[in-house]
């Protein structure tokens, strides 16, 4: 079967996936709880010993009350209708537990979920086990801790999900005991407390303005100005004093928070206001600054560099600049009494500043004096300003996540998770670093043959100690099913972040497949594929017999794989956990991330492999692996040749192909890259003095040329009597 023909198959089945399969939405995707539906399959005492029974679900919570004999003992709530539990499948892992009107988890139960390591690797009931162990954890403690007041115990092979149902069982309760009130727990409220009243419109006069607190003011004379600078402790600013009568004004600066409506209209008019409101966009803010007086609180800087450097708006640790995009003038003030001004100006605070309009911020006024030639000494002061309350609302307290909260607990989660993981993810990111130089210089890696099989030994033997049974970094089939799988029910990347090795290794194959194809992972980085190989050549020490297939036979089960492959993905396009339990033809879970310890049908089967993988070197990479094959596919998109060849390769030359460990060299001499697993062994025959007959070729055609160079020379010396320098002939 043809690479095309299979990939037109894909195209084919995935067209009928998309017209056959409806996504999977589930209750809670659509707004409504989910909890009824658990309830249904739990018993009140398996939550709170004593229990006789559940209660009606709350209108206003997705909490049903824990009675005993009518008298309520606690709240059942499902983690998933709270916070975002999506695992590692890219599914929710739905968890019920029960609080305590103290604020404690009175009892656990993991009632659903789709993880593939745990479904096929990992028996259940010991994440059941470890979930059930969530029971008495003290809510108010990990209030007061930020979440981290208990230790996070985690089962090996399982650390996404068990940092998920971690995640969800914190979250979710805090949310549960805020809302209820449950041991002293007060709703959180998420964002501002207080918002503009955009329904106050009231137009009104300067001299009001001004009383009430709308308008804010900085006013320095030159007597002041110079008091300020004389007491800084500048000598030199000090011995240039501003020059005129000390009552002069120095700067008179007026601010005001225009874009609150009443405020806006009142000073700029309905038609300026109209426009103001036209040039702001969502959640953007903007001030009106008015000044007079001998200094300008702009200056002349944003004429050269954009940027008005005597002024920033402060509130709490942020800070805004304003840039001459930022910035417009304002022509005259509407206000009834309103004084003259020689600068009047609005600024616009840009909305990922963190600016809270109902919050207290200042406006800093930089105040420079020229000291000298070129330097300058400088002085801040602040225009404090406080919106008045009469323009303010508030709001009604909040205790669910915004989309954006929840998307931002997830980033945390994820991010925390690669926090934990820094020394896993700097030992991968060395190691395909290596492997990167190695492969753009494969040819000088290669000009030695010993080095290089020392050096492959001892990368695998890393691949499979510290990648495989360490980091638990093993790629497989489940999880291309699993990103199928999300591609359905809605594509995040939170799923995928989760284990940060995993995601790595992904990026980074998706890379070599367009440089170098699929051998990359499958000959360097694969755990299984290098216990296979460092298997194998602990068997030739020993002189184990080694067989190689007759070519036909040989060509003729390769396609065993694609086959594999092509039924996984039909099958998980009907059901893709029916499709991860036939996965199990993978026996990377049981060799690599559970390290041989499962029931022994699992066992036997992965072993099984291994020993005739000490016959036929990598006989589950040729002839079995549905990833290989998976990976084989798009490899044929690769941009570049690297593997070189010369025009006897097969014919009449075969060394290559007889030495190729995986026989991926067909007998005519092309390299079948679908099969090739980068091992480089042939780039080593390529340079082979005593191997390659071209070489071989070369080097003796060499060796004549110097000979006669020699004879000639010495032909010469005898001839006449002067010794001749040689001219060596070209090095191959």
């Amino acid at each position: 079967m043809s690479v095309r023909l299979l990939i037109c198959l894909l195209m084919c089945l995935s067209f009928a996936a998309s017209l056959l399969v409806e996504p999977r939405v589930t209750v809670a995707a659509s707004g409504q709880p989910e909890l009824p539906r658990f309830l249904t399959t739990l018993k009140a005492s398996d939550l709170m010993p004593g229990a006789t029974g559940f209660g009606q679900l709350r209108d206003d919570i997705p909490v049903a009350p824990i009675l005993k004999n009518g008298e309520t003992l606690g709240w059942a709530f499902l983690t998933s209708d709270f916070v975002g539990t999506t695992g590692y499948s890219g599914k929710p892992i739905h968890v019920v537990a029960a609080i305590t009107p103290d604020a404690v988890l009175a009892g656990v139960r993991l009632v659903e979920h789709s993880e593939p390591i745990v479904l096929i690797g990992i028996p259940d009931v010991k994440v059941q086990r470890l979930t059930e162990g969530y029971a008495g954890l003290d809510l108010k403690a990990e209030a007061a801790a930020g979440g981290s007041a208990h230790d996070l115990d985690i089962i090996s092979g399982a650390t996404v999900t068990i940092m998920v149902i971690d995640d969800s069982l914190v979250r979710g309760g805090l949310k549960v005991a805020r809302a209820l009130g449950l041991g002293g727990l007060a709703p959180e409220i998420s964002g501002p407390q207080r918002v503009i009243d955009v329904s106050v419109e009231r137009l009104e006069d300067w001299t009001t303005l001004e009383g009430d607190g709308s308008i804010r003011s900085l006013t320095l004379d030159v007597g002041q100005i110079n008091a300020a600078f004389a007491a800084s402790g500048d000598e030199r600013a000090a011995a240039r004093p501003e020059k005129g009568p000390e009552t002069d004004s120095f700067i008179s600066m007026k601010a005001a928070l225009i874009s609150v409506p009443s405020i806006g209209r009142s000073l700029m008019g309905d038609a300026e206001y109209n426009n103001l409101t036209t040039w702001l966009k969502e959640g953007e803010h903007a001030i009106m600054v008015a000044g007079r007086g001998r200094y300008s609180f702009k200056g002349s800087g944003y004429v050269r560099g954009g940027i008005f450097d005597r002024i920033q708006l402060i509130q709490g640790d942020n800070s805004v600049r304003f840039f001459d995009k930022q910035h417009r003038r304002l022509g005259t003030i509407a206000a009834a009494g309103a004084p003259s001004f020689t600068e009047l100006d609005l600024f616009k605070i840009p909305a990922d500043s963190g600016f809270d309009p109902a919050e207290p911020w200042r406006l800093q006024l930089l105040a420079q004096r020229a000291v000298g030639p070129i330097d300058k000494s400088f002085l801040t002061f602040d225009l404090a300003y406080r919106l008045p309350e009469s323009y303010l609302v508030p709001l009604t307290p909040v205790s669910l996540d915004t989309p954006d909260e929840e998307a931002a607990a997830k980033a945390a989660l994820w991010q925390r998770i690669w926090r934990d993981r820094q020394f896993e993810i700097a030992g991968l990111a060395a190691m395909l670093i290596v492997l990167t130089a190695v492969f753009f210089f494969q040819f000088q890696a290669t000009r030695n043959e010993r080095s290089l099989f020392w050096f492959r030994m001892g990368f695998l033997t890393v691949t499979l100690v510290f990648l495989g049974w360490y980091a638990n970094a093993q790629l497989s089939v489940v999880n291309l099913m699993a990103l199928a799988g999300a591609l359905q029910t809605g594509f995040t990347w939170d799923a995928f972040l989760l284990d940060p090795m995993i995601f790595i290794l992904w990026f980074s194959l998706a890379a070599a497949l367009v440089f170098w194809g699929r051998g990359v992972y499958c000959g360097w980085l694969c755990p299984f594929g290098a216990l296979q190989e460092l298997t194998n050549r602990i068997a030739r020490a020993f002189k184990v017999p080694q067989w190689e297939l007759p070519w036909g036979l040989h060509e003729r089960l390769w396609p065993i794989k694609y086959m594999i492959f092509l039924g996984l993905f039909g099958v998980s396009l009907a059901s893709i956990p029916l499709a991860e339990t036939y996965a199990e033809v993978e026996p990377f879970k049981t060799a690599i991330i559970l390290k041989f310890a499962r029931e022994w049908p699992f066992v036997l089967f992965a072993v099984g492999l291994l020993v005739v993988g000490l016959f036929i070197e990598r006989f589950y990479c040729r002839y079995l692996c549905p990833l290989g094959a998976a990976l084989a596919i798009p490899a044929r998109m690769r941009m570049f040749d690297w593997l070189k060849r010369y025009r006897e390769c097969g014919n009449p030359c075969k060394t290559c192909a007889n030495e190729c460990p995986v026989q991926a060299i067909h007998p005519t001499g092309e390299i079948n890259p679908n099969e090739c697993v980068n091992c480089l062994h042939c780039q080593v025959l390529y340079q082979s003095g005593q191997k390659c007959p071209v070489v071989i070729k070369k080097l003796k055609r060499h060796a004549k040329m110097v000979a006669r160079n020699k004879e000639s020379a010495a032909a010469l010396e005898k001839a006449f009597g002067a010794r001749v320098p040689l001219k060596e002939g070209t090095h191959v």
